[in-house]
């Protein structure tokens, strides 16, 4: 005989030592039926938005959290109701009902981990509301019920045979439009209603580039943000100041980059070089038929050069150990890329960047850069770099300090490409020029060898012939 019983999620270790993360939505709604592993909320722990599948298939009973309060591992974040296999005391936390058969059986686990069942769609829902955690059971299975409006009018878009966006009442549909935090961001800094906006990503998601096009326009700038990663706004009337928390990435970030900085002495280097020949070959392969459909930037060049030359440098491709007192000499690259997102920096790496071709490189670039963006980052990707580029150029920047990102010996950053009167065989001439910044940590690199790294570097961008004698 089938019984029901209340089994809780509590928030699991989502990696690298996070002791909390914040609840930023809910995918859910108390009186959901839901499927084992179906999305049911996004988190952000201090490095990234991570979205948390559930580990049950049954009915949400109650949610114990709001979005935007930060909650500790292991404490109850949503309560199921699920069905056991015998009419042992329901609500029990032991075997009982618990049955090879049941949808349950499966204790809550990390993200990713379990099968995934195909056909989940998403959830029918009932009137949204926070209800406290259910003291028993629930005496009848809740089944999938109609849509209910919410109290005000919301438009959600649909999609006709003919491609012609509407809107219906909200007595029709009041599911809200699927982004993400970054896109919801940016649709509210430009005044946008999601509800009326037409997805093009996977199973309809709403992209960043479907916000700007709604308005009219594929390039329009995002709202200046301020130190603590939030959209600058005018202060109210006669407010002196304004207060923000200091959470998530930016407070993870201000931690890394203070160890790193107190802990690890810096030395910065700084290289001019003339880059026309590589600016020259990077629209040649831009109109080669080989890397048609592929994202080429400067930035894709340069990370294969530093590829290159670090197999004749590998002393900027280790980690100081001081729990051990040894130095580790990595055998492999896992090249970290700077990206700037609407909830602060972070770093994520790509994994034996070194094994990639040119075309592999270009792809891996891509895909990190656009994930991070939408705040979608593994907190698998943001661990395990060995070193790092940041790419202070594309905000008009010459040079700068860069601090390395902890446990690595060195970054390298790439300041702007400028038209600029340069030596050019015995005269002067109008050349394409930029400047390299590498710091380096001095414990694990000496002057010599971050010089001669940075050398090797300079020439093969001077003229990308020299990358084939030092392969």
């Amino acid at each position: 005989m089938s019984a029901t019983m209340i089994k809780e999620f509590r928030l699991p270790d989502l990696g690298e030592g996070l002791t909390e993360s914040e609840i930023v939505a809910w995918k859910v709604a108390v009186g959901d039926t839901v499927t084992l592993n179906q999305i049911i909320a996004e988190v952000e722990t201090a490095k990234a938005v991570v979205e948390l599948p559930s580990p049950f298939a049954g009915v949400v009973a109650a949610l114990h959290e709001q979005p935007g309060t930060v909650v500790e591992v292991g404490k109850p974040i949503v309560s199921f109701e699920v069905e056991g296999d015998d009419g042992g005391p329901a609500g029990g936390s032991g075997a009982a009902g618990a049955g090879a058969d049941s949808p349950a059986k499966r204790e809550p686990n990390l993200v990713g981990y379990g099968a995934v069942l195909e056909n989940s769609g998403r959830p029918a829902r009932r009137a949204r509301s926070f209800a406290a955690p259910a003291a028993a059971p629930v005496a009848e299975r809740v089944d999938a019920a109609p849509v209910v409006p919410v109290a005000e009018p919301v438009a959600a878009p649909v999609v006709p045979a003919a491609g012609r966006v509407e809107a219906l009442p909200a007595s029709e549909s009041a599911e809200r439009p699927r982004s993400t935090p970054p896109v919801r961001k940016l649709a509210k800094d430009l005044g946008v209603d999601l509800a009326l906006v037409t997805g093009t990503g996977e199973f309809g998601l709403i992209t960043r580039d479907d916000v700007r096009n709604f308005v009219g326009g594929g390039d329009l700038p995002v709202a200046p943000r301020d130190l603590a990663g939030v959209s600058a706004q005018a202060p109210a009337q006669g407010e002196r100041e304004t207060r923000t928390p200091i959470k998530g990435v930016r407070k993870f970030t201000a931690a890394a980059m203070v160890s790193s900085a107190f802990t690890a002495p810096h030395v910065t280097e700084f290289l001019t070089i003339d880059v026309t020949p590589t600016m020259e070959l990077l629209a040649k392969l831009k109109a080669s038929r080989a890397f048609a459909g592929y994202k080429l930037t400067p930035l894709t060049l340069v990370s294969k050069a530093v590829l290159i030359a670090l197999k004749n440098h590998p002393t900027l491709n280790t980690r100081w150990d001081e729990a051990r007192q040894e130095i580790v000499q990595y055998n492999y690259v896992n090249l970290g890329i700077a990206a700037a997102t609407p909830r602060g920096l972070t770093v994520p790496n790509i994994k034996d960047a070194d094994r990639k071709s040119l075309l592999e490189l270009s792809t891996a670039l891509t895909e990190l850069t656009d994930t991070a963006r939408a705040g979608k980052t593994a907190p698998a990707d943001l661990s395990g770099g060995t070193i790092s580029i940041t790419n202070i150029g594309v905000f008009g920047i010459d040079a700068g300090t860069p601090i390395l990102n902890p446990g690595e010996a060195a970054i390298l950053a790439l300041g702007a490409v400028r038209k600029m009167p340069w030596e050019y065989q015995d005269e002067v001439a109008l050349r394409q020029v930029m400047t390299l910044s590498l710091s380096f940590d001095h414990r694990l690199v000496d002057g010599e060898q971050g010089s001669r790294f940075l050398q090797d570097l300079g020439a093969m961008l001077s003229d990308p012939g020299m990358a084939l004698a030092m392969v």
